[in-house]
């Protein structure tokens, strides 16, 4: 599951990418969402961009409260939630059947920019499982557009999800326990994963048909991803570290 993501880049450059401009709503206009290491758990503010407003980026919490839900109770939700994930990721083979997503299937759909993310390994280490924390990056250096929905909560708290589905064989080699990789939208994808002309197919076909694994890198880094004390948080955590008990290749 995506549970750590990097954002390297300034909101300038993202601008620049994706051709569209910040709505900064509260935030100073000088603070920057920059992250070596987002800790989902932690429910870092990061941009994204909404499909009810399109041509922009809003700063919005990682981790999603289901509408319906008081913004004012966030910590509690997460709390309670946590053996579930806490919402930061969610199934896409349930987007249209469940209770907490379907909601937003249709009209609350968003992209979260990010230069890469981390996921396990487990491999063995004197008879027991070892987690091997491995970077996933685009070859070309381009930014990420990860696949997504948000929800308001009844006083007005913005909070997305990351969308998963099954496995491809990249994933399946390193994410090797659970199986599943996040939704990946190829370049192309991006406007029409906005669109608010798609039909269940069509959304179910964007998911299927996304960035294929011959154009990311994935490589092993250093076991301070997991420390949570911001160990992880700095510019080196992406330095590839070779480990004698991993096992495949890469």
């Amino acid at each position: 599951m995506c549970y750590n993501t990097r954002q390297s880049r300034k909101a300038k450059d993202l601008e620049r990418y994706y051709e569209r401009d910040r709505l900064l709503g509260e935030m100073p206009e000088d603070q920057e969402l920059i992250y070596n290491s987002a800790n989902g758990f932690a429910h870092p503010n990061m941009w994204i961009i909404p499909q009810e407003r399109p041509n922009n980026f809003i700063p919005v919490k990682w981790g999603l409260i289901p509408k319906g839900n008081l913004g004012a109770n966030a910590d509690e939700y997460y709390k309670n939630s946590i053996r579930y994930g806490s919402g930061l990721n969610a199934r896409s083979e349930k987007l249209f059947y469940s209770n907490q997503y379907a909601p937003s299937a249709f009209t609350r759909r968003c992209i979260i920019p990010v230069d890469g993310f981390f996921e396990p390994h487990t491999a063995k280490k004197n008879g027991k499982d070892f987690k091997i924390p491995f970077y996933f990056c685009r070859k070309n250096e381009a930014p990420i557009s990860l696949a997504g929905i948000y929800a308001v909560t009844t006083d007005k708290l913005v909070t997305f999800t990351i969308l998963t589905k099954e496995a491809t064989p990249l994933f399946a080699k390193i994410h090797n326990k659970k199986n599943r990789r996040p939704v990946i939208l190829n370049d192309e994808d991006i406007d029409t994963w906005l669109s608010n002309d798609l039909d269940q197919d069509e959304v179910n076909e964007v998911i299927y048909e996304d960035l294929p694994d011959e154009e990311l890198n994935a490589y092993p880094i250093s076991k301070d991803l997991y420390k949570r004390n911001g160990e992880a948080d700095r510019e080196d955590i992406i330095e590839k570290v070779e480990y004698e008990e991993l096992e495949i290749d890469y």
